[in-house]
């Protein structure tokens, strides 16, 4: 099933970068997979996946621990201070940061493991209160802080839109996001890189692209619906 279903995945990912005069290599697919057994992981890392997603920092570590270390694992959950020490020198990214005390936070850990964290800014960009992430016009003194730490580097901003039954919705979200990024980008401010968008998901992952995505996270529309009972 997960093989049908990345294929399915990949011809609509090509599709939508055909709409917007992309090429393919400017977006990368993060299979979202939380609460999904090993079996199922090892199945997409068959078709070609190295990318990984997971939202609980106790999930991503266990995951880590039995699988081939060659994968990227992305964190794109809500991730609270005191966690934080598990997974910096486990993470490729973590999507989520959303206050100068989590990326504080990050840095000293970092430190601590001699490495250098690479974060995206959570941006809560259509301001829904159940949803995490910091508001677009909050965004510059965070980013300022945050560009002073020296085991943390801002690669991006990332959003979590809306749940909407039509993806067309979103698009003036993705589109919002992608014109605060090209904003702070060209502000040039030190040890800020601003070249990733991590915006989109399994129900507006085309949309998302179209409107200038670089990494989708794709769970639902690869593993089927998730688990939660465990």
């Amino acid at each position: 099933m997960v093989k049908e279903n990345l294929k399915i995945v990949e011809e609509k990912i090509n599709a939508a970068c055909l709409r917007a005069g992309r090429s393919r290599e400017e977006v990368t697919l993060v299979a979202v997979s939380k609460t999904k057994p090993i079996s199922m992981i090892e199945e997409a890392m068959d078709a070609g996946i190295i990318e990984f997603g997971e939202n609980k920092v106790q999930e991503l570590t266990s995951k880590y621990e039995v699988l081939p270390k060659n994968l990227n694992w992305h964190l794109i959950g809500h991730l609270q201070t005191n966690k934080v020490k598990y997974i910096v020198d486990k993470t490729v990214l973590i999507h989520s940061v959303d206050s100068l005390k989590l990326a504080i936070q990050i840095d000293k850990e970092s430190a601590k493991k001699n490495v250098i964290s690479n974060i995206l800014i959570e941006v809560n960009i259509a301001k829904e209160d159940t949803k995490f992430g910091v508001y677009a016009e909050d965004i510059y003194p965070l980013i300022m802080e945050i560009s002073k730490l020296k085991h943390v580097q801002i690669k991006g901003l990332m959003t979590i839109a809306p749940f909407v039954d039509e993806p067309e919705k979103n698009r003036i979200h993705f589109r919002n996001l992608r014109q605060l990024n090209i904003d702070i980008k060209s502000k040039n401010i030190d040890n800020v890189h601003m070249d990733i968008l991590s915006m989109g998901m399994t129900g507006d992952y085309e949309v998302a692209i179209e409107e200038g995505a670089t990494i989708v996270r794709v769970g639902t529309g690869i593993f089927g619906e998730r688990n939660y009972s465990i």
